[in-house]
């Protein structure tokens, strides 16, 4: 393995099972692991067999983690960042780590495999040919109701986020904007056993 690269590595959204082959090859290769939360990637290691040393890298701290990973970079290690659940950096932390990175002139390796919208959107029996992600819905009622008449004249599959504790807040508020012409697909849990 080429040292000094930052490895982008997609982990399980629910099945520990999903890991892939190269994923694991590369968790076991690099120097340290940069984790939205150490304690969760601990648990995925821990059920991998694999020990290496972890840092934080997470939306609170992501452009100290930045620096960090770059120093790790320029001393000629390896580091592979990833999230709690799928592919960093989609509506995960990463980007000032990706971005910082590039600047400074290192290849960033993406390590593709589990992605929730792309998993989703395959169990959800809706068109796929167009689809835009829009990552998390606002979080108040007002916000989600302007961003929800924005899409009144919207034809692709829309696949957004949201939270388990607004999640009947939000559909009823998609309800109070766009009525009952559109057909819906709330998903979670999409690879537990």
């Amino acid at each position: 393995m080429p040292e000094n690269q930052l490895y982008v590595v997609a982990t399980p959204i629910g099945n520990l099972a999903d890991i892939t082959i190269r994923a694991q090859e590369i968790l076991e290769s690099v120097d340290i692991i940069a984790a939205e939360d150490t304690r969760h990637t601990k648990r995925l290691l821990n059920h991998l067999g694999i020990t290496k040393p972890l840092m934080a890298a997470h939306d609170h701290n992501e452009a100290g983690a930045a620096e960090q990973i770059v120093a790790k970079l320029k001393a000629g290690e390896s580091v592979a960042l990833v999230s709690d659940a799928g592919t960093p950096l989609i509506a995960d932390p990463g980007f000032h780590v990706s971005k910082q990175v590039s600047e400074a002139g290192f290849n960033i390796v993406p390590v593709p495999g589990a992605c929730a919208v792309i998993t989703a959107l395959c169990a959800a029996a809706l068109p796929t040919d167009r689809f835009i992600f829009d990552g998390f819905l606002p979080p108040k009622s007002k916000a989600r109701k302007d961003y929800f008449s924005s899409l009144a004249n919207e034809e692709r599959t829309l696949v957004v986020y949201e939270s388990p504790h607004r999640i009947l807040d939000s559909l009823k508020d998609l309800a109070e904007v766009l009525g009952g012409g559109k057909e819906l697909v709330v998903a979670r849990e999409l690879t537990k056993t």
